[in-house]
């Protein structure tokens, strides 16, 4: 099997027109820029958003609903729909899509997710293009992604893919929203994705799409702590698949991978789950836990917010505030308060140890 270039992610709001409907020229000119890259000898996965679009005006909605149950049926009449044009587009270059439907659970339970990673490998080895989706039709809504952003990084790490490449209606990450502020800079290039940037580049995207450039920087970070390069480029740039894997000058903004990259689990517990709460931890405390490696005991813990359960997500920051960790934590909310400082030789029986595990903890420093 050839090695995996690309894995390009486009959105609802560049598949999308103002009603919904699936832009045919540009799932086109998707997948000419698929069938180059694949000439060359190197293979592509797309994950592809706009299954619901796709269905709401086939079932009469001119505006996108709120409740879940009626966006999960539009999903699942929109998905054929969506694979169609698919289809049609590479098929004009004899290449044959292959659709994929993936949730959570297929990434972070290891007998599904080597499932997953087995059934990519050998569409790839048959010739097929990969077409990727999440399950919006059956997603449970507690643990849906909620934006292919995160699946698009998640799948970047699963096949090693040599860059991610999340295609979007701007050219990339600007210093303030270029649609609003005129004097929006350009970001060229990321070496390091810190808390601040999420702040600069705004919120969610389009009314179409669940995501926006908030979820993309993201998927960016946790492509970059999964050693992956990632690419933020305009869907509409001529040749842009081609020029994300040569680095081509402007095509967008490039994010650099971390050096050290972690595995998919910790992934998950980093980047894909919102935290719950927050754990406020003292200066020997974070120590532990930076220099030596240390799980999380409640004597270093000074404060909880938030209300969480056990196995929830939640973040550690310092006592000034600066989150440098993610975890699942060992405890409710409601068990840490009582324990909040405590040594573990005091802690009520039945209690755990540890608030959060050394092997269920990331460092984000």
């Amino acid at each position: 099997m050839s090695p995996v270039a690309v894995i390009a992610k486009i959105g609802t709001s560049s598949l999308t027109d103002g009603e919904g409907h699936v832009r045919r020229e540009v799932v086109q000119k998707l997948c000419d820029e698929v069938a180059e890259v694949r000439a060359r000898g190197r293979q592509v996965v797309v994950v592809t958003s706009g299954a619901i679009g796709a269905g709401l005006p086939a079932l009469g909605f001119t505006d996108r609903p709120r409740d879940p149950r009626t966006l999960q049926a539009a999903s699942a009449v929109g998905q054929s729909r969506l694979m169609a044009v698919y289809e049609q587009a590479l098929a004009v270059h004899g290449l044959v899509a292959g659709q994929i439907l993936l949730a959570p659970f297929d990434f972070f339970h290891r007998s599904q997710y080597l499932h997953a990673r087995g059934t990519l490998e050998r569409l790839l080895e048959l010739g097929v293009v990969p077409i990727v989706n999440e399950n919006d039709a059956v997603a449970d809504d507690a643990i849906r992604f909620g934006d292919n952003d995160r699946i698009a990084a998640l799948l970047a790490h699963l096949v090693g893919a040599e860059r991610l490449v999340l295609l979007t209606d701007i050219p990339g990450l600007f210093t303030s929203d270029p649609r609003l502020d005129p004097d929006a800079e350009f970001i060229a290039e990321v070496h390091s994705i810190t808390d601040e940037i999420p702040a600069i580049i705004g919120g969610a995207g389009t009314i179409k799409g669940s995501g926006g450039m908030v979820s993309k920087v993201a998927a960016a970070r946790m492509a970059a702590y999964s050693g992956v390069t990632t690419v933020i480029a305009a869907a509409d740039r001529p040749d842009v698949l081609r020029d994300a894997l040569d680095e081509a000058a402007g095509v967008g903004t490039i994010v650099r991978p971390q050096a050290r990259p972690l595995p998919a689990r910790k992934l998950w517990i980093a980047f894909a789950v919102e935290p719950a709460g927050r754990i406020i931890v003292d200066a020997g405390a974070r120590g532990a836990l930076e220099r030596d490696g240390r799980s999380l005991l409640a004597v270093g813990v000074r404060d909880a917010i938030g209300t969480f359960g056990r196995g929830d997500s939640v973040e550690v920051a310092d006592q000034e505030g600066h989150a440098f960790a993610r975890g699942l934590a060992a405890v409710s909310s409601e068990e840490l308060a009582s324990i909040v400082g405590v040594r573990s030789s005091d802690h009520p029986e039945g209690t755990p140890d540890e608030v959060i595990h050394r092997d269920e903890l990331v460092l984000l420093s």
